[in-house]
């Protein structure tokens, strides 16, 4: 396979500053988007805020920062040669080797070349006359493009807190997402993590090892399973090599959250208790999220999912020594799955190190930052680093960032004033050639990314082509295709347990954002055939119009 295929240039593609599409950041749907976009003869710039590709790997570089879905099945599927090649280390790759990974397939087909980088988009302005958009980007220049692709991520916005004197702290501050680039020791520190979220599960028992004391302030228990990461043998390696298409097309097609697994047969309540705890006990001894996949319908009953939590409740008080300690990491306020479920290397047993000391901040809140620690229910706390791990604004924070203006001048923001709205996740009424990757209404959080970018880039790509082929320059989403996918993605989360927690799958950790559920819980391979079903019928709920006879001209001369 060559590392690139030529770039035909396009109608667009002669004229300084114009481009068929414009492309809205550079981590793995970005990079994606760009391959194959080029595979159609399309000119394409991308717009990447950061100074080299990778997207959320790029920035979230926080000690213990992994992915929670196996290597060799969090990567591209779209180049054989690709998967044959690479080596992936460990069964959850570390962040360092993810990045290495994604500059690998940058470099093997040469995407740089058509990469901006430390650049943002600030704004993108759609031309009613010209059906096309205007985008403005961070250092004062302007393009204009027939189509915008929002490759922004669902998890690549941190969320910084606000609280009262956090200017005024003296000593070093972190924010899990943005993390330096260069090392950070904290031996010999006082250090103090607020949040115990995915990046500070990871992050905290690897600080513990350092800090002279450290202290993490909790808000939620959140449920997490052990990683049991370890080293890939030559022996796994060449199994998923050997069976790749089949373990691909399972995942895409047979699995809800797109990762191959086995498929449970059972209810949990199928079983007597003591089938349940052997069951469940060889689940957490392999290790990884397929542990809310014992039984099917975990996320489904409440009394199935008690079974589970129950059991993971009963691993931490056997872990750690201090009942007190323990009673406050066991989650009790949400199902078991209906947050993300975390992936751990001996969190749990991170507290009962002599230097580590729990905070019950829904006990006793965080009441102020000061120059030297922080007060909370009274007490005052010193630290000479502060570690936040407070998340993120979850898949609508980073196009939240942009000023949007679609039909009329209505921004996307205003529209999405009471939750997103979008058409299967892709497309948003009112702002017409403006695509979303993995965006709300779409499976993407709630499945292995890397599954759902390739279907969605995959996707718009051939409607691109389908487009270019009837001579259509213009689509958006209607409403009443739009008003009905709400309705669906809400009506099948009804039917699950998962609206009944705090999540950030809700917005609920972003304050005033409204409570929305917003990725589809339908399943990767539902939503697959759904979106199939929609392009066969011709795009069915989609308006598309024939380029007006000037533009035909032009674009035939």
């Amino acid at each position: 396979m060559p590392a690139s295929q030529p770039n035909t240039l396009s109608k667009r593609a002669s004229k300084a500053g114009e481009y068929d599409v414009v492309i809205v950041g550079a981590g793995f749907a970005g990079m994606y988007m760009l391959h194959r976009l080029r595979g159609l003869g399309l000119s394409a710039r991308v717009f990447e805020q950061g100074s080299d590709v990778g997207g959320t790997w790029y920035w979230n570089r926080y000690p213990g920062a992994r992915c929670d879905v196996e290597s060799m099945q969090y990567s591209y599927s779209f180049s054989d040669e690709l998967q044959q090649e690479w080596e992936w280390s460990e069964r959850y790759a570390p962040q360092p080797e993810i990045l290495r990974y994604a500059n690998h397939v940058a470099d093997r087909f040469d995407l740089r070349s058509d990469i901006q980088f430390d650049t943002r988009v600030e704004r993108a302005v759609f031309d009613e006359r010209a059906r096309d958009w205007s985008v403005t980007t961070s250092d004062g220049k302007t393009v204009r493009a027939q189509f915008v692709v929002l490759a922004t991520g669902c998890l690549s916005n941190a969320r910084m807190p606000d609280f009262k004197g956090l200017a005024d702290f003296t000593g070093e501050v972190y924010h899990t997402g943005h993390w330096p680039h260069e090392p950070v020791d904290f031996t010999g520190k006082r250090v103090a993590v607020i949040g115990t979220g995915s990046s500070g599960i990871q992050s905290i028992p690897i600080i513990a090892e350092q800090a002279s004391q450290l202290t993490v302030f909790q808000r939620t228990a959140n449920f997490s399973v052990p990683a049991r990461n370890a080293p890939l043998s030559a022996e796994e390696r060449d199994f998923f090599r050997a069976n790749y298409d089949e373990i691909r097309r399972m995942a895409r097609e047979e699995m809800r959250n797109g990762i191959y697994q086995e498929l449970p047969e059972k209810g949990a309540l199928e079983e007597t208790p003591e089938q349940r705890q052997a069951r469940y006990g060889a689940r957490w001894e392999k290790g990884g999220l397929t542990f809310t996949a014992t039984y099917n319908n975990i996320a489904l009953d409440k009394a199935a999912n008690d079974t589970a939590a129950d059991f993971v409740r009963d691993r931490i008080a056997e872990i750690v020594d201090d009942p007190e300690v323990a009673k406050l990491l066991q989650p009790n306020d949400h199902p078991i799955g209906s947050k993300r479920i975390c992936v751990d290397t001996d969190y749990y047993a991170t507290y009962n190190r002599p230097n580590v000391t729990l905070v019950d901040v829904k006990a006793d809140p965080i009441e102020e930052i000061l120059p030297n620690g922080l007060k909370a229910g009274g007490k005052v706390h010193a630290f000479d680093a502060l570690v936040l791990a407070t998340g993120f604004d979850a898949m609508t924070g980073s196009v939240a960032k942009i000023d949007i203006r679609g039909r009329g001048g209505r921004t996307l923001n205003e529209k999405w004033a009471a939750g997103p709205r979008t058409y299967l996740g892709l497309m948003s009424e009112g702002f017409p050639n403006l695509f979303i990757i993995t965006g709300p209404g779409s499976p993407s959080v709630l499945s292995n990314m890397i599954v759902s970018i390739e279907q969605h880039v995959d996707w718009i790509a051939d409607c691109l082509d389908y487009m270019r082929a009837s001579g259509l320059d213009c689509m958006e989403a209607s409403r009443a295709a739009e008003d009905s996918w709400v309705d669906h993605v809400n009506e099948v989360a009804r039917d699950t347990l998962f609206p009944q927690a705090n999540s950030w799958y809700m917005g609920a950790n972003i304050p005033g954002k409204p409570r929305i559920f917003m990725p589809y819980i339908g399943g990767v391979g539902v939503y697959r055939q759904i979106c199939n079903d929609v392009a066969a019928k011709g795009y069915e709920g989609f308006a598309m119009s024939e380029a007006a006879p000037v533009q035909r001209a032009a674009a035939s001369s």
